[in-house]
């Protein structure tokens, strides 16, 4: 059984991935998803846009955890919302972390990613994490239900949903609001980060981008870009508190770090974190 699958990448633009063996095609109760072998390897689709691929989920999944982490403190306690797959709670526990709590409201996508995808999760790691086995812990349930339960003080925050959109009916925009990043700064521990995928960096479809800007410099003290020069997305962490020199800082700790990444190194950490102009123009005003 072969797909094409035609992704949006922006007004009156798409892209068209060719899936030559479509090994799920589902619906859940949250959104359309479909696993299966593209040229990048096995892939994960939601509502027809890419969220991994085999050849390049490190790549994201690092840019996604390790600026947060070489950010933070301590990495002893991550909350991570979202990402079906599994690598970013295992990225934080090969980090040292030694509580995770990953938080995702639909069961039924990572319980197939378990199954399906080469990365991540296994159905044995999954399901020793859905009894709380071990240090990473599952919970199916709205990110924003669990922050207003919980009691735990995380040194590192995530936020992993699909890309922020337009439609008002997509229940996971309200996650990217401002008074949910208030809320994830709400269960930080002293010296901790929340971090969020925020869109991609090229001008003509960095929108969302620009939205997460603002949104965490209202929100944080410090506010660290990291945009990903293998991939395509950019990503924000964000202190409550101010520091001087934070790569720097990221520098340094990636230096004394025991997990040793494979896209980023302290070369990528200083030229990835300078913002876009088009970003850094907008915080600062037109020249």
């Amino acid at each position: 059984m072969t797909m094409r699958i035609t992704e949006p990448m922006g007004e009156g633009l798409a892209r068209v991935w060719d899936v030559s063996e479509v090994l799920l095609d589902t619906r859940t109760d949250y959104q359309h998803v479909v696993i299966g072998r593209t040229a990048q390897g096995v892939s994960l689709f939601c509502d027809d846009e890419r969220q991994s691929t085999e050849e390049s989920q490190l790549v994201y999944h690092e840019a996604l955890m390790v600026p947060p982490m070489l950010l933070a403190d301590t990495v002893r306690r991550v909350l991570i919302i979202g990402s079906s797959e599994g690598v970013a709670s295992q990225l934080a526990v090969a980090y040292g972390a030694t509580e995770v709590d990953h938080v995702d409201i639909d069961a039924e996508t990572v319980r197939q990613c378990a199954s399906h995808l080469p990365y991540g999760y296994t159905p044995e790691q999954l399901a020793e994490a859905e009894r709380g086995d071990g240090p990473i812990r599952v919970h199916y349930r709205d990110g924003w239900e669990f922050l207003s339960a919980t009691t735990t003080r995380y040194d590192v925050v995530v936020i992993d949903l699909p890309d922020e959109n337009a439609d008002s009916e997509a229940q996971h925009n309200r996650l990217y609001g401002e008074d949910f990043l208030r809320r994830c700064t709400a269960v930080l521990a002293e010296g901790g980060v929340v971090c969020c995928q925020a869109g991609c960096p090229t001008v003509w479809r960095n929108d969302t981008l620009l939205a997460a800007w603002e949104r965490f410099t209202r929100v944080f003290g410090t506010v660290v870009y990291f945009g990903s020069d293998e991939h395509e997305w950019a990503f924000l962490s964000g202190r409550p508190d101010v520091l001087d020199a934070p790569v720097l800082s990221m520098t340094e700790a990636l230096a004394r770090s025991a997990y040793l990444p494979e896209s980023i190194d302290a070369d990528t950490l200083r030229g990835c974190t300078v913002p876009p102009r088009s970003v850094r123009v907008r915080a600062s005003g037109p020249r």
